[in-house]
């Protein structure tokens, strides 16, 4: 018996000399088989879409709240423009009495005539004027340019979105012109204008 006991530890010792020890043999399979299969990190096509939408809607939801505050500037630069561009009409109009004053000429000569509306720029009764330029009847059509130097004129320049129209009234049995100065454009499909009202005497 004493044999058999001593026969059975040799036997082991001999099988751990290798360094083996007593790990079961199923356990290390099972971990190998464990690191083997380990599934990769990433994004699938679902999670790709959905981060996709998701950028989308906050995209559109940002340029709906910036939207309006650009359109707001913008029309807030339009209005200044035709601000400037209706008292710079009422000058014309006021240049245009001087000039007759100095001629000799009735004062109000040639601005009777645009009770129902005219046309000017700032060469208007000036030696720079052109057959463009002259005071005459208001045309829809006819858009506001501009040149390199920043002034509006009929003839020379690109059009721009303006359009200008002066009328003047003399109230019945007065000395008085009223001057009416409307400018007009569109911005986004929708109309827009300016008035402005002053009286010459």
């Amino acid at each position: 018996m004493f044999k058999f006991i001593k026969k059975y530890k040799n036997k082991l010792q001999s099988s751990n000399k290798g360094g083996v020890g007593f790990t079961p043999l199923g356990v290390r399979k099972s971990w190998g088989k464990y690191r083997g299969n380990k599934p990769k990190a990433g994004f699938t096509m679902i999670e790709l879409v959905i981060t996709i939408v998701i950028l989308l809607f906050g995209i559109i939801g940002v340029y709906n709240a910036f939207s309006p505050l650009i359109i707001l500037n913008y029309n807030i630069s339009s209005l200044f423009k035709a601000t400037y561009l209706g008292q710079e009409g009422f000058e014309i109009i006021r240049n245009i009495r001087d000039n007759n004053f100095i001629q000799g000429s009735a004062w109000s000569s040639g601005l009777t005539l645009c009770s129902q509306g005219c046309q000017a720029d700032y060469k208007t009764g000036t030696s720079s004027q052109t057959v463009n330029n002259q005071l005459k009847d208001y045309d829809s059509n006819n858009f506001l340019k501009i040149d390199a130097d920043g002034f509006y004129s009929y003839n020379t320049g690109n059009n721009t979105i303006y359009k200008r129209k002066i009328t003047i009234t003399q109230p019945l049995g007065t000395d008085v012109l009223k001057v009416n100065v409307q400018v007009f454009w569109d911005y986004n499909g929708q109309p827009y204008n300016f008035e402005t009202i002053g009286y010459l005497y």
